[in-house]
């Protein structure tokens, strides 16, 4: 038991302490709260396209430019890297997450709300495939946005969260909106 004084986290050096104490990165719970949303919805999408909807597999036709399928992506973006290799869904889980553990450490220093948000929705949907992934050795994909006979490759939610978290971050920067809300710039 310390007899010293209990320190003043409203001091200057004491500062370290204040954004876990403080609430002041509240941008990290809003990043982790897309990020649960956007996982949780791809998976629950999937299971009811895989065990519902396409039971038995078809296409189905929802508007003139959109049909739902089922589809199963062994590689990444668009099936490259696709292999027939048994750990290659080891290999592609592991590489994404690398990449969560580097956006999450991102996420956990951000003091911007849209920054926040767009890393949140990158990590929820890499999360997603990553699952996806690990239980089925492939991705499931279920989207398919067509003009006339070209059809853009097959997708899922998870994707239309890694898109929009990437568009939101080009927002982000194109903007100048890389300062902290209070208008200081933000610590590397």
């Amino acid at each position: 038991m310390s007899t010293g004084p209990r320190p003043n986290f409203y001091r200057p050096e004491n500062q370290r302490y204040l954004p876990i104490i403080q609430g002041t990165n509240m941008y990290r719970s809003l990043g982790l709260s897309i990020a649960v949303a956007v996982f949780a919805s791809d998976l629950i999408s999937k299971w009811l396209i895989v065990n519902v909807v396409m039971d038995p597999a078809r296409t189905i036709d929802v508007f003139p430019f959109f049909n739902l399928v089922l589809g199963y992506n062994r590689g990444v973006t668009f099936g490259l890297l696709s292999s027939g290799n048994p750990i290659a869904p080891y290999l592609l889980s592991g590489f994404a997450l690398l990449v969560v553990g580097v956006l999450a450490r991102w996420l956990w220093r951000s003091t911007v709300r849209l920054e926040s948000a767009a890393i949140g929705s990158i990590i929820g949907g890499a999360l997603g495939n990553v699952a996806d992934r690990l239980a089925d050795g492939a991705v499931t994909d279920f989207l398919d946005f067509y003009v006339g006979g070209y059809h853009w490759p097959a997708f899922n939610l998870a994707d239309v969260g890694i898109v929009l978290g990437v568009a939101l971050l080009l927002v982000t920067w194109w903007s100048g909106e890389t300062q902290r809300d209070d208008g200081t710039a933000p610590k590397v």
